[in-house]
């Protein structure tokens, strides 16, 4: 089984400019010693460790970290897609072992950011060299997002957290219209992740039902792929809940097939790592 979205941080490194003090059991440090035991007790044996930071450093410091960790298949890593150098350093981490793709903090900014030339530029490039590329928005960003993908044909794109949609909100408004829109293009994908922190404190699985369905029903099982978060999971829920919850609930709609498909094959091919 593959964990395809976790994070290890280290608070005193300071570029983590959303990791402050109010956020509480988070404002501490994560490493490959807190997440073993947890990955144990669920049948997890490899995993994808995510940016969390706007730097180059941070995507460093990640590399070393997996370099030492062998339950840790491949980083997916933050650059500047607006930099005039993005080829130049798309070269340098595509050449690290243990680099697998790439995922700008569009969450961070305004849509315009995904408007502008070079960020088209930037992303025409990534579909040209077929990198895997995490996208991380608000539902705000995706009509954005879907015409850029225009000057971008092909991309290998997966949405991150479903793109966050209020789940204590009645119904899924636009949020599932331009998802939708998304699904259409056939080589995005869609993480079941990150649900437990948008569906309040006093989240439930009939809460998180409707959108977990909805995504389903648009990309299919072969185009959904699971992670847990965590440890920005814990702010909700336990590593442990945060994985039998997507069990269950992708249970109720795929037989033994699909949901190895969801939990293991669908990343290994997304982010092309060698099976096992």
């Amino acid at each position: 089984m593959i964990d395809a979205h976790q994070h290890f941080w280290q608070v005193d490194r300071g570029d983590y400019g959303w990791l402050t003090a109010d956020l509480g059991g988070l404002f501490r440090d994560f490493t490959p010693e807190d997440l073993a035991p947890l990955n144990a007790a669920s049948g997890i044996t490899r995993t994808i460790l995510v940016q969390a930071a706007e730097t180059e450093a941070e995507t460093d410091f990640l590399l070393d970290l997996a370099a030492r960790t062998g339950f840790v298949a491949g980083v997916v890593g933050w650059l500047d897609m607006t930099a005039p150098d993005f080829a130049a350093r798309l070269d340098h981490y595509a050449a690290q072992p243990k680099w697998l793709g790439l995922r700008p903090m569009l969450q961070d900014h305004e849509p315009a950011l995904i408007e502008t030339p070079a960020f088209h530029s930037a992303l025409a490039e990534v579909a040209r060299r077929d990198v895997p590329f995490d996208i991380l928005t608000f539902p705000r960003h995706l009509p954005a997002m879907s015409a850029a993908l225009k000057a971008a044909p092909g991309l290998r794109g997966v949405v991150d957290h479903l793109s966050k949609p209020d789940m204590t909100a009645a119904g899924l408004g636009q949020w599932g219209q331009d998802m939708a829109v998304l699904a259409a293009h056939p080589r995005l994908m869609c993480k079941i992740s990150g649900m437990v922190t948008e569906a309040g404190a006093d989240w439930s699985a009939e809460r998180i039902r409707p959108f977990v369905h909805h995504v389903a029903g648009h990309f299919g099982p072969d185009r959904l792929i699971f992670g847990t978060d965590w440890p920005v999971c814990t702010l909700a829920a336990s590593h442990a809940q945060v994985v039998d919850l997507a069990r269950s609930l992708l249970g109720e709609i795929y037989g033994p097939e699909d949901l190895h498909k969801i939990f293991t094959t669908n990343a290994a091919r997304f982010y092309g790592l060698a099976p096992v």
